[in-house]
């Protein structure tokens, strides 16, 4: 047994979708999750600059003596994880390659769409390990600035995000593909509206279930889980402000969010 938390880390509160199926499949294990609102959005960003911040958060998290972390968000992913796992000593687990299996093995005419930030896109991760599992899959990546900022906006259902979607997804439409990842942890917000867009024919892949399950399986093979018959905890950290974080954040854990620590950049820094 092992009574150490999961660590988990995004730029913001859309991390919380993946820590959200992290707590249904592992209810005995306790988490810790930190948001760097004071830095966001992280998809802009020049890759370098994302990876600084993404080493900064991993070395401070080891510091909380957590026993593996999650980066539960798709542009630090796609910028830091390789570095991570080299550096840390804590197993470090991302949401990309997940994705990639499910997509790979879920399409049928093997066309397969991407939407994400612009950093996940520049990165070429994703198309890396699609044409890695099948080399004769046509990928077809999208970038959508727009939408982060309007899911986290008092309207995130409005038309201004459904004429966004339909911006973005034209290319992906016109490709004929049949399935899309959804590269980013916000997106599963709107997922009805993208699935509507697209209709049936199309399969929207989202890793937070299958990254979850990546977590309880690394946990038994390295036997460090939670003694099974607990209730576990979890609890909050971000750069920003608690309160915006705590207001935010239900609307994406769909979980009550207590307490909100503060973390200055200068603690991130320091460590």
């Amino acid at each position: 047994m092992d009574p150490r938390p999961v660590g988990v880390f995004d730029s913001g509160v859309g991390g919380l979708t993946v820590l959200h199926e992290c707590l249904v499949t592992l209810p005995h294990e306790d988490f810790v999750y930190l948001g760097d609102h004071a830095r966001l959005p992280y998809g802009p960003r020049p890759l370098d600059e994302v990876r600084d911040f993404s080493r900064e958060i991993g070395a401070f998290l080891e510091r909380q003596d957590v026993k593996l972390i999650v980066v539960a968000c798709n542009t630090a992913t796609s910028a830091a994880l390789p570095q991570l796992q080299a550096e840390l000593t804590v197993p470090v687990l991302g949401v990309i390659t997940p994705e990639a299996h499910a997509a790979v093995q879920t399409t049928r005419n093997r066309r397969v769409g991407l939407l994400a930030t612009q950093g996940t896109v520049d990165s070429g991760r994703y198309a890396s390990l699609v044409r890695a599992l099948d080399a004769g899959v046509s990928f077809h990546p999208v970038s959508c600035p727009r939408l982060v900022p309007l899911i986290e906006s008092d309207d995130p259902y409005g038309p201004e995000t459904e004429e966004a979607v339909r911006e973005y997804i034209a290319p992906l439409k016109e490709a004929g593909v049949d399935t899309v990842i959804l590269g980013c942890t916000h997106y599963p917000l709107i997922r009805p509206i993208l699935q509507r867009v697209f209709g049936r024919d199309v399969t929207l892949v989202f890793s937070a279930e299958e990254t979850a399950r990546e977590v309880a399986e690394t946990l038994e093979r390295k036997g460090m889980e939670n003694d099974a018959g607990r209730d576990g905890v979890y609890r909050f950290l971000t750069t920003g402000d608690p309160a915006a974080f705590r207001e935010m954040g239900r609307r994406f854990l769909q979980l009550p969010i207590g307490d909100v620590e503060h973390v200055t950049l200068a603690e991130l820094s320091a460590v």
